[in-house]
């Protein structure tokens, strides 16, 4: 099988960046929707879209795959049923938060320690869409009106969940059985998400960071 091109994930991952940054400008000010319903109904749509591209991000760097259930993951967006699909055709889809430390092992710049809670799991993945889908339709105007400030409470929550997820993890890409890829969302030298292939030799997220200097720093 070909080797899949990392940089479809890393490209994924910069939009992911993008659409992170717009919901930090609504809620910082410095952007507006005019209306408050419009505004959280716009941060919604943003995290609704950071979530499946969360779930799409590995089929992407496959291309023959990705386009083989397109289709299907276009006409039936159940995050459970989708999920699954991925999951069966790639194990390793889903990211894993990591924690780097400086390592007292000789050679070794850092190690890759797994980070345990906090962080966006794949059950909380399928829950917040759902919640995104309530906000993102139009509502019975006869029916319970929508709890704007309630939504709106929850967003920072959310995103630091996705942040805690993605700001450095390790990912698997389908027909990479033993290598896994170990992800910056950024970095101290500048603002693009970097990538860094290892061999699996020794047990997942134990492994050293790749060169000294390259240190984790917030998404």
């Amino acid at each position: 099988m070909k080797e899949p091109d990392i940089e479809v994930y890393v490209s994924v991952m910069d939009e992911i960046k993008r659409r992170t940054a717009v919901v930090y400008s609504f809620l910082s000010g410095g952007s507006s929707a005019v209306y408050r319903v419009t505004q959280v109904e716009s941060i919604y749509l943003q995290i609704r879209m950071i979530l499946e591209l969360v779930a799409l991000a590995s089929l992407a760097a496959n291309r023959p795959i990705f386009e083989e259930n397109r289709k299907k993951f276009s006409k039936h967006w159940n995050p459970a049923d989708i999920l699954k699909d991925i999951e069966l055709l790639n194990p390793g889809y889903y990211p894993k938060p990591i924690k780097e430390t400086p390592s007292e092992r000789k050679g070794v710049v850092n190690d890759l320690l797994p980070i345990e809670s906090g962080y966006l799991t794949k059950a909380e993945l399928i829950e917040i869409h759902g919640r995104t889908g309530n906000i993102l339709h139009a509502r019975n105007p006869f029916g319970k009106g929508l709890d704007v400030a309630e939504y709106e409470r929850h967003v920072p929550e959310i995103m630091e969940k996705i942040r805690l997820l993605l700001n450095c993890h390790e990912i698997r890409l389908l027909g990479e059985h033993d290598f896994f890829y170990l992800i910056h969302m950024k970095e101290d030298l500048d603002d693009r998400v970097h990538s860094y292939k290892f061999q699996q030799t020794i047990p997942p997220s134990s492994a050293a960071t790749p060169a000294a200097g390259q240190r984790q720093a917030e998404t």
